[in-house]
């Protein structure tokens, strides 16, 4: 239950990726433009804090790797909810290394904020790098098995607390006295 939790968490950062943090770099990266004149400073050169586009677009942000950092650190949840988007993320960088044109050309609502922003992120590698920090919880064998499986010591815990059952060394510790021995130099 904990990995089908895990692919519908997957498919949610997928989203988050894709729609928030898209929105937000491509509202980071976009030069305002007043009176029909580009300018090179954003928020027209002013303090950024005042200008509420670029606190949305970065709150986007910020959210959205709150939400990565959160599923790859925290133990109960399912490696694959942080893993699985990290696989597409790493399959499409390398389409994009491959052919450019084909990778672009996958993206969905490329005529959108969010299409631009997560093509810009592809096209500057930031894709890759998180792909590549979203898919570490897949190798880390302790994140595979549930805290209720880790807190019966494994297989032969579990099966040593179910009624009738017997683990393989056995419960009670005085049945390994050690086997008396003829030599008369060693007393074990």
């Amino acid at each position: 239950m904990r990995h089908v939790v895990g692919i519908v968490l997957a498919v949610g950062m997928a989203a988050a990726l894709f729609f928030a943090a898209g929105w937000g770099y491509d509202h980071l990266l976009r030069i305002p433009v007043a009176n029909g004149g580009a300018s090179t400073l954003p928020a027209g050169g002013g303090g950024l804090l005042h200008d509420h586009t670029v606190l949305y677009a970065f709150g986007a942000l910020a959210g959205t790797g709150l939400l990565a950092g959160i599923l790859v650190a925290v133990r109960r949840v399912s490696p694959l909810a942080a893993g699985l988007p990290g696989l597409a993320l790493i399959a499409l960088t390398v389409v994009y290394g491959l052919s450019v044109r084909r990778a672009v050309h996958y993206l969905p609502l490329r005529g959108t904020a969010y299409g631009l922003g997560f093509e810009a992120m592809l096209m500057n590698g930031i894709l890759a790098a998180a792909g590549l920090a979203l898919v570490v919880p897949l190798f880390i064998p302790s994140r595979w098995r549930s805290a209720a499986y880790r807190a019966a010591g494994g297989a032969a815990g579990a099966a040593a607390d179910q009624p009738g059952a017997s683990s393989l060394l056995g419960d009670n510790w005085s049945d390994t006295a050690p086997y008396p021995s003829n030599d008369p130099y060693n007393p074990f």
